[in-house]
């Protein structure tokens, strides 16, 4: 961002702050406007021109309800544990009283900012209209208190080094998408194939718990502002996730996941995909038990790319979210570092909600607008290892005071500048098929004992606060040792990957030439939203690992029923093929 714009956009929020109250227009209702978001918009009105007769008065008021569709069926040994059809709908009230330079939600008051709770189903216009009121209502009490805690506190406190407003004006938005009509779910069929899907790990007697488990949710989300911006946003996504845990004779747990996003159901794995997937995850866990633990080390090391996603995503993303770049708690790694390098020059980083797949994949953190009602957009974070943007929320942090469509949260939580699609590219390439002999082209130079290879990975957490180290740790699951002298790689367990940001990510020293993908879950200040990571494998000179912690705790004692000596046949284990697994 040029000065010249800062100048600006400042001086209009200053503008604001002396008025202490938005001049708004609600848009005209859409012939095609749904009884829900008309209702929404009537009772925002009739709010806004109530609440601007008290004192203070709030400036900005906004609803956002999720209509929500879901089907969750999860079985486990060829069997269905749950099944359920469901509709809900939330609603989330937001008010701002005082003005953009300073509200109630100021610092540590943040939470005081939201009112949450269930909406009326049917579509009743007056049962809709009774509930936003009492939300409306419970969020002014909220408010104002919060806003003279605000008032009192800063003029007792030292001035805050980041002085930016607490709201950032952006340009109203309209954009109402019909949404479509509910699909109908096919529970029975869905029930009978999750049935086959769990029914093959009956075969493995060291495979302690399973669980496969789909979740398909329609949701619509609608916004309404005082500003007069007005969102109706469709979506469908359907998720399955396979889980299969055993554990080692020493009493560590192994776990392995393997996720499976899509747009629709179609977008699924076929069957004899997934049964593949299963078979690998079984194997995994066998030779887990049996490998050695690995032990703590330092020195040159190799992620796949879906290991390298994950690190990313972890080490660099959290840190380039904009509100971690303001506030007296947060270690604002890289908030000095703007137009400085904070990676090697091969490298570049941005983030693109736009984005709804990569060769094919689809992307969990794809959105059309943020749960602030701004457009989501491509926002390029590093250039050519330069520090250039950062992921912004509605709350504008020193020379960067406008949002770029990334205030995400979970129905609930205030929204936070979040990460999307996070997405990694390199100009410093090899075939993959040669990271391999590059890894160990580097462990000679190191003069090393071995190299590590991190295959897969199942998540990792990060800490970004002052009054905790500033560090990370990456959760690996497949592991390798990678040998300079010829010797077969040998798999390890029991190892996490750890480090400090600034000195983990300048030890890169090149990448191969195709892209993974990681689809998750994020959890952080905001709630838990879909997020994906893409990068390459990646080759660095030095990583350190430390031992992971473990129980003492035995595998079970009595053999898995079925394969003790004493069983007849007819009590023997299941396989995929035969009737009491469930037939392919």
């Amino acid at each position: 961002m040029n000065r010249t714009r800062f100048l600006i956009s400042f001086l209009f929020l200053a503008i604001f702050a002396t008025t202490g109250a938005l001049t708004w227009s609600a848009p005209p209702a859409g012939k095609d406007e749904s009884i829900l978001l008309s209702t929404m918009q009537s009772e925002l009105d009739r709010a806004k021109t109530s609440l601007e007769k008290s004192d203070p008065a709030p400036y900005f008021i906004s609803y956002e309800v999720y209509d929500q569709h879901n089907m969750t069926i999860a079985g486990t040994y060829g069997t269905v544990v749950t099944s359920i059809l469901g509709n809900r709908r939330w609603a989330d009230v937001t008010m701002r009283v005082g003005t953009p330079a300073m509200d109630n939600t100021h610092n540590e008051n943040r939470d005081s900012g939201i009112s949450s709770g269930s909406l009326p189903l049917a579509d009743d216009r007056n049962a809709i209209a009774r509930t936003l009121w009492e939300l409306t209502d419970r969020e002014y009490r909220r408010a104002t208190p919060a806003y003279s805690k605000v008032m009192t506190k800063n003029s007792v406190d030292a001035a805050e080094e980041d002085k930016s407003p607490d709201f950032s004006q952006e340009t109203r938005q309209v954009d109402v998408t019909a949404s479509p009509a509910p699909i109908v779910f096919n529970q029975k069929e869905w029930e009978d194939k999750i049935r086959k899907y769990s029914a093959l790990f009956r075969k493995y007697p060291n495979i302690y718990s399973s669980t496969v488990t789909l979740q398909i949710e329609q949701t619509t989300s609608y916004f309404v502002s005082s500003e007069g911006s007005k969102v109706e946003t469709p979506g469908l996504i359907a998720r399955l996730v396979v889980e299969a845990n055993t554990r080692a004779d020493d009493g560590m747990d192994l776990v392995r996941v393997e996720t499976f996003e899509s747009s629709g159901p179609d977008g699924l794995p076929t069957e004899k995909e997934l049964i593949a997937k299963e078979e690998k995850m079984a194997s995994d866990l066998k030779a887990l038990r049996e490998a050695p633990l690995a032990e703590p080390f330092d020195g040159p090391a190799l992620l796949s790319g879906r290991a390298s996603a994950v690190f990313f995503h972890e080490v660099l993303g959290h840190r380039l979210e904009g509100h971690r770049q303001r506030g007296d708690t947060e270690g604002q790694t890289f908030t000095k570092k703007v137009d400085q390098p904070v990676l090697p020059a091969f490298l570049s980083v941005y983030d693109d909600p736009t984005l709804e797949t990569i060769n094919g994949v689809a992307l969990a953190g794809a959105y059309s607008h943020d749960d602030e009602g701004v457009p989501s957009q491509r926002v390029p974070l590093i250039q050519n290892g330069i520090l250039k943007n950062f992921l912004m929320s509605r709350m504008p942090i020193t020379n960067f005071a406008k949002s770029n469509g990334h205030g995400r949260h979970q129905a609930g939580f205030m929204p936070t500048g979040r990460q999307g699609n996070l997405i990694v590219q390199s100009t410093n390439t090899v075939k993959d098929s040669e990271m391999r002999a590059k890894l160990i082209e580097e462990v000679k130079k190191e003069g090393k004992p071995y190299g590590l290879y991190f295959e897969d990975v199942q998540g990792g957490f990060t800490l970004t606060t002052r009054e905790l180290p500033q560090a990370f740790q990456v959760l690996p699951v497949i592991v390798w040792r990678v040998y300079p002298d010829g010797r077969p790689d040998q798999l390890v367990r029991g190892v996490d990957i750890v480090g400090t940001p600034l000195a983990s990510l300048n030890r890169i020293l090149l990448t191969g030439d195709k892209t993974e993908v990681f689809n998750g879950i994020c959890g952080a200040e905001s709630g838990s939203v879909p997020v994906s990571a893409s990068a390459p494998a990646m080759l660095f000179s030095e990583m350190e690992v430390q031992k992971r912690s473990a129980s003492r705790e035995r595998p079970p004692i009595l053999l898995a029923p079925g394969f003790d000596a004493s069983s007849s046949p007819a009590t023997g284990a299941a396989t995929p093929s035969s009737p009491a697994g469930g037939a392919r």
